[in-house]
């Protein structure tokens, strides 16, 4: 994927330099906060990294690495890549102006206006800052634990949390809560499971458009995509952590489902055939 020398976004808001004041290991609240995953849109990455209850000490503010800085300079291109992308897809497709949101870039605990969250959740956006938060180790957990590297693999992360950024626009999230709160474990579990898989094709949509208009897509780009979907399926990550694969209880949808609703994005490029509630009722 070509990104360097272009375009970065201007709402990025890096806090990875400012030290931890008091974050502490992830605890009972944090513990709770990775079990909630489903509420914050993240992915559960607790099984594949380890010293979640080891505490975690103070720390002072530091500098970045050149290693951070050029990670940050690349969210930066791809946040830019979306609001261009969403802006003309939105405007054309949906008859509304595109609200650009934030990205916030941390280190191993964030407060943000859902509350309190632990790297070990993985990337997620929250409805209540218009915020996506992203602790960008998340990147080295994918190549490492996952086998799923790549510019474009990580770019898919992002396109996906800003898929929901796009839900929440579109009034899909505040509909989704309304009925998980109404609704018993399963049913909310089947409600997760197709707003995560309609975020995947939002982000496969981004994918289609962003190759045409910046030609920055290289061969190999779209299969590390596909990968990394199905990097983070459900029954992927419940097999990594020696469990069964329990279908009632995906809250993001198999690695089928997700590879398959990103290449559908990408294929269409259209907000109309990412319906996954409505297919979900045939």
């Amino acid at each position: 994927m070509e990104w360097r020398g272009r375009r970065g976004s201007r709402n990025i808001e890096d806090r990875r330099g400012m030290g931890t004041a008091g974050a502490g290991g992830i605890g009972v609240v944090g513990m709770l906060v990775v079990l909630a995953v489903g509420y914050f849109f993240g992915v559960d990455i607790s099984p594949l990294v380890g010293g979640l209850s080891e505490p975690q000490q103070q720390t002072a503010p530091r500098e970045l690495s050149a290693e951070e800085r050029e990670i940050g300079q690349f969210v930066s291109v791809v946040l830019a890549d979306t609001e261009e992308i969403w802006a003309e897809v939105l405007a054309t497709q949906a008859g509304m102006d595109y609200s650009e949101p934030s990205l916030v870039l941390f280190s191993g605990a964030v407060q943000s206006a859902c509350g309190g969250a632990s790297a070990a959740m993985g990337p997620f956006y929250c409805p209540g800052d218009r915020k996506v938060y992203l602790d960008t180790d998340f990147f080295r957990v994918m190549q490492r634990q996952m086998g799923a590297g790549g510019d474009f693999a990580y770019a898919y992360v992002i396109a996906h949390e800003i898929g929901h950024h796009v839900q929440n626009l579109l009034g899909v999230l505040p509909q989704v809560n309304r009925a998980r709160a109404q609704s018993g474990p399963a049913d909310s579990n089947r409600l997760s499971v197709l707003t995560e898989l309609q975020a995947d094709c939002f982000a496969g949509i981004w994918a289609r458009h962003a190759a045409d208009r910046f030609g920055s897509i290289e061969p190999g780009d779209v299969d590390e995509a596909v990968n990394a979907a199905r990097a983070v399926g459900d029954d992927i990550l419940m097999e990594k952590s020696g469990r069964a694969p329990m279908p009632d209880s995906f809250t993001h949808g198999s690695a089928a489902d997700r590879s398959a609703w990103l290449s559908r994005g990408m294929r269409s490029g259209r907000i109309a055939d990412c319906d996954t509630f409505a297919e979900a009722g045939r």
